[in-house]
């Protein structure tokens, strides 16, 4: 819920990626394999947390979430608002809001590998942890 009312938020309309174009991109960075996760992993996760979209933005209190793979500012990347950030990815939140993809496929893989998985992100444990997802890449 949370994910879609802050997609609701104004100036949040990014542009909103069609599943197959999120398919190619992840395809194309490596992401199959990658950490033992598919790609249709990744393409389970974007969906709940963003709805493929690069400009998805989430206030969750005192930290954060921002683009299409909802990187946190507590840990990952630096927003300026929140305290004690660890800014792990050593990048600006606001880079993560733009339409070029290859710094938050940096990040996100920087997260995965560090957790060996995809259990930081809630929307791929609560929606995508073994379920067959193979209609995520259908046709792409």
């Amino acid at each position: 819920l949370l994910v879609f009312l802050g997609l609701a938020l104004p100036g949040t309309q990014g542009k909103v990626l069609s599943r197959c174009e999120m398919v190619r991109i992840l395809r194309r960075n490596g992401f199959e394999g990658f950490v033992g996760t598919t790609v249709a992993d990744w393409m389970c996760l974007v969906k709940y947390e963003s709805g493929y979209n690069t400009k998805a933005y989430n206030n969750n209190g005192p930290s954060r979430d921002y683009g299409v793979f909802q990187i946190n500012s507590k840990y990952w990347c630096n927003d300026g608002k929140t305290s004690g950030s660890k800014n792990a990815c050593h990048i600006s939140c606001s880079q993560l809001l733009n339409d070029n993809l290859e710094d938050d496929i940096k990040c996100a893989k920087k997260i995965a590998r560090e957790a060996r998985g995809l259990t930081p992100w809630y929307g791929w444990k609560n929606h995508c942890r073994g379920r067959n997802l193979s209609s995520y890449v259908k046709g792409c």
